[in-house]
């Protein structure tokens, strides 16, 4: 399968995993420069989770076998089992004196690999497509996620309106659904949803079934202060305690921006949800790089 079958597959089937290049061929190594392996972790249940990092991961194409790939598959398991973090190199001698402990390799030569993270693909759900709605689904759409967009009028999610935003980065999935809410159990999990239908009641059953979902990320809904409180009431009638209501981020978007055009809200939800779907890394560091793969290893 050819690695950008692999990749795809593993953006469809909402896996992280990381693409492995040799970058740099000094003297005789198994591989050319420009050969690719991609690397992701065993489905879940697929062997003992107490398995080293390398054995907790399946790879797609290859490297050159030997210790060389054994030591990528390795540091790639590393990245796959921590937290996401910017791409990076190392150098591998393969000479007798240059032992791991994954044995030796003695092709003679020195190669020089990059791996690099391919993220889990974040994923939004907005809920209404109407003014607020359409502006925040074209800034969206310029981001590399993957994009629901929902509502109870086919008109609003049909493709001479929406079709526009197929140009942008996002894997856009319109929905017409006259209950909206029974879409929240097919969203992929993790998914962060922004509630803004032209309808409260319909606004009041999505916020009472994204409460009664278990795999979502963070739940918003449009709307002022009074509107909030009334759902507050409501919620809690329906039998869902402060702790779990407070989940509903309302308002959303950024109080220092007041204006109420559509295009300004917009901006104001997008900035204040963007931070959210970055990968949970730690402070952003250069791209690291290094000579020693078993101090490759360890710099997580």
């Amino acid at each position: 399968m050819a690695w950008q079958t692999v990749v795809e597959m593993l953006r469809r089937e909402r896996r992280a995993g990381v693409l492995v290049t040799v970058t740099q061929v000094r003297g005789h190594a198994p591989r050319e420069a420009g050969a690719k392996m991609v690397v992701a972790l065993r489905e879940p249940g697929v062997g003992p989770s107490d398995l080293e990092p390398a054995a907790r991961v399946q790879a797609w194409g290859t490297i050159g076998g030997g210790n060389l790939e054994e030591t990528a598959l390795a540091r790639a398991g590393e990245l796959l089992l921590g937290l996401p973090g910017p791409p990076e190199t190392f150098t591998l001698q393969l000479t007798e004196r240059a032992r791991t402990e994954h044995g030796r390799q003695c092709c003679g030569g020195e190669v020089t690999l990059l791996l690099e993270p391919l993220p889990e693909p974040a994923s939004v759900a907005v809920f209404g497509v109407g003014h607020v709605g359409l502006e925040l689904a074209r800034i969206l759409s310029r981001q590399e996620l993957e994009l629901h967009l929902v509502d109870s009028r086919s008109d609003r999610v049909d493709e001479a309106v929406l079709g526009f935003l197929d140009e942008g980065l996002a894997e856009v999935h319109r929905h017409h659904a006259p209950l909206p809410e029974l879409v929240l159990g097919e969203l992929p999990r993790g998914s962060h949803v922004l509630v803004m239908t032209h309808d409260h009641a319909e606004d009041f059953a999505l916020c009472d079934a994204a409460l009664r979902c278990e795999h979502l990320g963070s739940i918003g809904l449009i709307g002022s202060a009074a509107k909030w409180r009334r759902f507050q009431h409501g919620l809690g009638i329906e039998g869902h305690a402060a702790d779990a209501i407070a989940r509903i981020q309302c308002p959303i978007g950024r109080p220092e921006l007041t204006a109420k055009d559509p295009a300004t809200i917009a901006v104001g939800v997008a900035a204040d949800l963007l931070p959210r779907l970055a990968p949970a890394s730690a402070t952003p560091v250069a791209r690291r790089t290094s000579r020693d793969p078993g101090r490759a290893a360890r710099d997580g």
